[in-house]
């Protein structure tokens, strides 16, 4: 007997766990949130990203219940989510300050939640047990807030959301209080988590790299609109809107009309792009700095190097064209013999650039 394997596109994804449909809300003359529509999938890693003031943590309170939309609709399994209180929602919200009690040991903090619902006593001390092992800080349940590392109260602060069981799990800036090389080891382990438990995780964050490392999937707001949701990867390589091309990592961005080999720039000529759009369209196109490299020939561009920063490995290279205001960006692998005041011609392959419509 033999077993169909249906092409990765015809496999069905998993089923959306809340559906946030036409969202908005105003704060007087301030719109938070304009139309906001989008699906979050049962068991994945969601993540809300974008500068401060686009809207994302008044998404997330909507969905915790602590913010209503002034129009749209919110479901959860496809039941309305709006209508229920707070505390009545199987939704959890881990706090940016963590919010431990500091007069409380790590496992009363933990059980703290459960204690509320009245669990019986075993039935806590069973699932406070669990979620210490899973966080790894069994050894630590005896000691309070004041006695642990800024990565222990983090996850004293991650087990007393999960141990609730909740379908959804929303995390506001989770990391941001913690040191680079703390919230490197932290990604990796809520990344873990995430998969152990199996909770939907929503987490709000600006921090790019965050929302890179943790997400299967990103939203990108805006100004309280959604410019593009996608898996990371088709996310940095196919920005679709100028907002999110130069927003999402280190870009190149050209302005200029379409044509049919790429854009038409005032002043530089017609850059090579794979996309098509419609002719004389007004767009950018975007070429990551890693994709640029150094011709030996005559390139497409032709400028002088301004800059040369070495930073882990990468060599950073600015280069200035004429007829060009901001400096073309360069990113090359290990230490560069480039200096600056080098004369220097640049290339790329058309298939590395990006047309995005204006």
């Amino acid at each position: 007997m033999t077993q169909s394997v249906l092409p990765d596109a015809e496999r069905a994804l998993p089923a959306p766990l809340v559906g946030i449909h036409g969202v908005s809300r105003r704060f007087g003359d301030v719109v938070a949130l304009d139309d906001v529509t989008l699906d979050i999938r049962q068991g994945e890693f969601f993540a809300l990203l974008g500068p401060s003031g686009c809207g994302k943590t008044t998404l997330l309170r909507i969905l915790a219940g602590f913010e209503s939309p002034d129009t749209g609709s919110v479901t959860l399994d496809g039941a309305d989510l709006l209508s229920r209180p707070p505390h009545r929602r199987p939704v959890n919200l881990m706090f940016q300050s963590y919010a431990l009690f500091p007069h409380m040991t790590v496992a009363k903090n933990v059980a703290y939640g459960l204690e509320r619902e009245r669990l019986p006593r075993a039935e806590i001390a069973k699932r406070v047990a669990e979620v210490l092992e899973t966080v790894g800080l069994t050894e630590q349940a005896k000691r309070r807030p004041h006695q642990l590392s800024g990565g222990q109260r983090q996850r004293v602060a991650l087990a007393r959301a999960i141990v609730k069981r909740p379908r959804l799990l929303l995390l506001d800036e989770p990391l941001s209080a913690l040191d680079k090389k703390v919230r490197g080891e932290m990604q990796l382990e809520l990344k873990r988590l995430q998969h152990e438990v199996g909770i939907t995780f929503v987490v709000v964050t600006h921090d790019q790299e965050e929302a890179m490392s943790l997400a299967d999937r990103i939203a990108v707001l805006d100004a309280g609109r959604v410019q593009q949701v996608d898996e990371p990867i088709t996310l940095y390589e196919r920005p679709r809107t100028p907002f999110v091309a130069g927003f999402i990592g280190a870009n190149n961005l050209f302005a200029g009309r379409a044509t049919a080999g790429g854009l038409d720039v005032p002043g530089l000529g017609e850059l090579p792009a794979a996309d098509r759009l419609p002719d004389r369209a007004e767009a950018l196109l975007a070429v990551r700095p890693e994709k640029v490299r150094f011709a030996e020939e005559q390139g497409l561009l032709r400028g002088e190097v301004a800059d040369v920063s070495f930073y882990g490995g990468v060599s950073h290279i600015s280069v200035r064209v004429a007829g060009r205001p901001e400096p073309v960006l360069v990113a090359a692998q290990g230490a560069t013999r480039v200096r600056p005041g080098a004369t220097v011609s640049l290339t790329w392959q058309a298939d590395d650039a990006v047309l995005v419509p204006r």
